[in-house]
């Protein structure tokens, strides 16, 4: 191999080390900050007597998701607060029967006192940003909540999270979110565990001390001031609620996280839907980084807050790391053997995301052997989703495309039978699996490879590889073929819509 290609590897190589290690190491900062920092006080829950309550706005993004609608919209009548000071706004951008059916369900509860109307728009410019943009042109409230339609607040949701804002320079307001079908499966298990470790160290750790976080997009609440002076909803990235949590902050507003106050949600129960949404989420993010790195290095800001937003909003990053170290392993191991030597103090920061998601605890991972279980298959997923996850990161830097805002397929299953109730975009296999399965059987070449040149030592990583790409290609094939292929029609209705 010529040496100036076998430097290009080393330099990639390297760079990726240096990324995983400091997205490693950040993380193993926040499980620490989390343990030894201080706590989020709890919130006091106000009463519904109380005069000064300020008015509310609750928007309800929907999109061809009648039947979840359902249930969310008995929630939100259900909601203790004054009705004087309480709208409801249901922004419908549905394509398929969803308007003509939340009619019925909303006369309904407007029947009973609730200030509720439903914006439909018929080009769903600017995606649930736009939707956001649009209603808050007539939201009367002072605080508005935002819930997407597989959400479940609970009765009290509003007056404990209003109390949040006591504090005048507390723009926004995120809870935690719960998960009702957290034990239907492996995989659900697994994203429950990520997901609580996200909100229960990583989220609580940023907020505690005062460090950058992001709102999650729903079961939180904004003060409306905060996002008219941070610019509003601009749809300009995938991940919106991102975008406005850095432009909030760099503006001086705080973001607080209240982890006491738990919204159930429903989590995708296949895997074709997982990666659709770690899709949009890493593209997204990759997007919002390329706009928000200016400002934040900018930004008269403590030197830490701004390492950690950094690291922050480049996290995914460390997908597009994990498949560039894995495809240089091979020629390095072949020509440059002696080069991993240098890599010592990875084996540190590779700690810190285990740490983090074995420190979740939950009620639905209440012991270290429950969440010891979810993080292995965990462990399997993050390897095998790195390709996914790498060209989604690529397009989000790289193109100018802003991309179709895709909405997660969720799936709702009765108590008593099995079958779906929420109808299941089409089951098609993707052509990435194809390239997954290409990945696997080369982690297994490479095993034969670079055991007598590495040592056996190299052996678990390269296994990881195999099981996660074989694991992600096995589970989209088994996708394609056991579930019905069907094509509703709002999936129909999936073509570009003019920004």
């Amino acid at each position: 191999m010529p040496d100036w290609i076998l430097l290009i590897i080393k330099l990639v190589y390297t760079a990726s080390v240096v990324w995983m290690a400091a997205y490693g190491l950040a993380c193993l900062a926040l499980v620490l900050l989390y343990h030894f920092g201080r706590k989020t006080r709890p919130m006091r829950t106000l009463k519904a007597s109380q005069k000064d309550l300020p008015a509310v706005t609750i928007q309800l993004p929907v999109y061809n998701e009648s039947q979840l609608m359902r249930r969310l919209l008995n929630r939100i009548a259900a909601l203790e607060y004054p009705r004087d000071r309480l709208q409801v706004q249901v922004l419908d951008d549905s394509t398929d029967d969803t308007p003509r059916i939340l009619e019925h369900w909303v006369s309904q509860i407007r029947g009973k006192g609730l200030e509720i109307g439903i914006i439909h728009r018929e080009d769903r410019r600017g995606f649930k940003a736009g939707a956001l943009r649009n209603g808050l042109s007539t939201a009367t409230g002072e605080l508005i909540a935002i819930f997407d339609a597989d959400f479940a607040p609970p009765k009290n949701w509003l007056l404990r999270a209003t109390a949040a804002f006591d504090d005048p320079r507390v723009g926004c307001v995120q809870t935690r979110w719960g998960f009702s079908n957290a034990q239907s499966s492996p995989l659900t298990r697994a994203i429950a565990l990520s997901l609580n470790g996200h909100f229960l160290i990583e989220q609580a750790a940023r907020s505690n001390h005062h460090l950058m976080l992001g709102f999650n997009g729903t079961a939180g609440m904004w003060r409306r001031a905060c996002i008219e002076d941070a610019g509003g909803w601009q749809d300009d990235t995938l991940t919106e609620d991102l975008d406005l949590s850095y432009r909030a902050q760099l503006r001086g507003w705080r973001i607080r996280f209240l982890p006491d106050i738990v919204v159930p949600s429903l989590l995708p129960d296949q895997l074709d839907a997982f990666k659709k949404q770690q899709y949009r989420w890493a593209k997204g993010s990759m997007q919002t980084a390329r706009k928000i790195y200016p400002g934040l290095m900018r930004a008269k800001i403590p030197e830490t807050t701004r390492l950690m937003g950094l690291i922050h909003l480049g996290g995914y990053a460390a997908s597009l790391c994990m498949l560039l170290s894995f495809l240089a392993l091979i020629p390095l191991g072949l020509y440059a053997p002696a080069f991993f030597r240098l890599f010592p103090f990875t084996v540190i920061s590779s700690l810190g995301p285990p740490l983090l998601y074995l420190s979740a605890r939950s009620k639905d991972f209440p012991t270290l052997p429950s969440r010891l279980a979810a993080l292995a298959q965990l462990i399997l997923i993050g390897y095998g989703i790195s390709l996914n996850n790498a060209i989604a990161v690529l397009d989000g830097l790289v193109s100018r495309d802003v991309g179709e805002f895709v909405r997660t397929p969720k799936t709702k299953r009765s108590r008593a039978r099995k079958d779906m109730v929420q109808p299941n975009l089409r089951r098609k296999a993707d052509p990435m699996a194809i390239a997954e399965l290409a990945l696997a059987l080369i982690a297994i070449m490479a095993i034969d490879l670079l055991s007598t040149r590495l040592g056996c030592g190299i052996v678990p990583w390269l296994m990881l590889y195999a099981g996660g790409y074989g694991y992600m290609a096995s589970g989209i094939f088994s996708e394609s073929i056991i579930l019905p292929s069907s094509q509703p029609a709002h999936v129909s209705a999936r073509q570009r819509v003019p920004r």
